[in-house]
């Protein structure tokens, strides 16, 4: 598996909810548009959250990969 190329990652592990999201949202306010986020996460809650907060906001969620306990979110930035 080839890993996707982000602009930017942000690491949340260890983070419950709200904190990966409003982190997220921080970030990606800062980025041009058409740039690549890459969120690492460990919240479960995290895969439903990121779902919703990328059809909220309408930046793509380009990519999702789950490996045991570690999620990984690829958004695209609006």
């Amino acid at each position: 598996m080839i890993a996707m190329q982000a602009d930017k990652e942000l690491d949340t592990c260890g983070l419950n909810c709200p904190l990966p999201i409003l982190k997220t949202k921080k970030i990606l306010n800062d980025m041009a548009s058409g740039q690549i986020l890459k969120v690492v996460a460990t919240d479960p809650g995290s895969l439903r959250d990121f779902e919703a907060f990328a059809r909220q906001t309408g930046h793509e969620m380009v990519e999702q990969v789950t490996q045991g306990d570690r999620y990984e979110f690829y958004l695209k930035r609006r």
